[in-house]
């Protein structure tokens, strides 16, 4: 039993030398060699994303004044109409008392002058005054009433600038910070919080030109259902739709901005948070090879690929920007049909000619070769 354990780790120890810097000594010129195939492959394309809130009101006083109630805390759902401060209204509440004050004046004055015209209209009815002081009543009357309306309506003007140290919320949502304690100076400058509805969320991000005009010719309708992930890596649970498309195109960057909306039932997402937008993408003949058999050389990838002759030639592909880790999807240097070599990369010189063999032929030889070692060679592979 220990015997097996030892030749597994030895052929193991021999894979990996053969994978990362070399292969085993066979004798002679043989290396694994594959040929391609195309497969179906789950791909993917992120784009930087910033998070915010359906709706993402700025709460801004219309009046100016101390702040004497501060009635939410931070992070507090809220409701439309809700009362989120109140400013000093000593002033305000004054106002609206003295406007009062002049609107019951002027009506009272409209009492009088109504009483003098209708007195006038008998008068003149029975021919004891002329048309000239029946005219008078009655634009007397009429003044009244217009310095009625004036009062009315400054009136109704304190009322609205008492109404505006009641700063309530437009929406419904959640209490951002709070910059200010009560007892602070506030004025229209001043922005007191922000109300999010975060109830679904709104994430923004950008894809180029080109990919835009791929995504108005089949229309939004047809784009897949899109992932988020967040800061810490992780895959937000919930997936979501792209909902809208700027119809602009950024002159700076060439960009154009998609937004998706996803569901924020556990109010775990809020505004202001950035992540990645994750595009799943499908290839039905995708080209999957193993990173092993890849050299990179000054951010260039290559393969060696066989010719008829069994020669080898150094090929630069080209690769999708998203991987496993373990497999590149080759998107050009490699066609279906095409064979190369697996292991021993670094053996290999472009134009060398080799003995190809298959992947389980290389393996079974790597397997005998480890039952022949002597004792030191085993030590030494062990070692390495």
């Amino acid at each position: 039993m220990k015997k097996v354990m030892m030749l597994a780790a030895i052929a193991a120890t021999l894979v990996a030398c053969s994978g990362g810097g070399g292969r085993p000594t066979f004798g002679d010129n043989e290396f694994p060699v594959v040929t391609v195939g195309t497969t179906s492959a789950d791909m993917q394309s992120t784009y930087p994303a910033a998070i915010k809130g359906v709706q993402d009101v700025e709460i801004r006083p219309k009046a100016q004044g101390f702040l004497i109630q501060i009635n939410v805390k931070e992070g507090q759902t809220v409701s439309a109409g809700q009362t989120l401060f109140v400013i000093d209204n000593a002033t305000y509440q004054a106002q609206v008392r003295q406007a009062q004050a002049a609107v019951n004046t002027a009506q009272q004055q409209v009492n009088t002058a109504q009483l003098t015209y209708d007195n006038a209209k008998q008068l003149h009815a029975n021919k004891i005054i002329g048309d000239y002081e029946l005219q008078t009543s009655q634009n007397t009357f009429e003044s009244a009433k217009a310095q009625l309306a004036q009062a009315q309506a400054a009136l109704a003007s304190a009322k609205e600038a008492l109404s505006f140290c009641y700063v309530k919320s437009p929406a419904s949502g959640v209490v951002g910070t709070l910059p200010y304690k009560k007892g602070a100076l506030v004025s229209g400058s001043n922005s007191l919080t922000t109300v999010a509805n975060i109830s679904s969320m709104d994430v923004y991000f950008s894809v180029t030109e080109k990919e835009a005009m791929v995504i108005s010719q089949k229309g939004l309708s047809s784009f897949p259902a899109v992932k988020l992930q967040l800061a810490d890596g992780s895959i937000y649970a919930h997936e979501g739709k792209v909902s809208r498309m700027s119809g602009v195109v950024d002159a700076a960057t060439g960009s154009v901005q998609l937004i998706a909306t996803f569901p924020n039932p556990e109010k775990q997402l809020k505004s202001g948070q950035t992540g990645n937008i994750v595009i799943p993408r499908q290839n039905s003949n995708a080209i999957v090879i193993p990173q092993l058999c890849v050299s990179e050389v000054q951010n260039k990838k290559f393969v060696y690929t066989l010719g008829k002759d069994n020669k080898v030639k150094y090929t630069e592909i080209k690769v999708d920007p998203q991987d496993d880790g373990n497999n590149y999807i080759v998107t050009e240097g490699l066609k279906a049909g095409d064979k190369y070599v697996t292991n021993g990369i670094t053996k290999l010189n472009d134009g060398m000619e080799i003995v190809p063999i298959t992947p389980e032929r290389y393996q079974q030889k790597i397997s005998e070769q480890a039952k022949a070692m002597s004792a030191g060679e085993i030590v030494g592979a062990l070692k390495k």
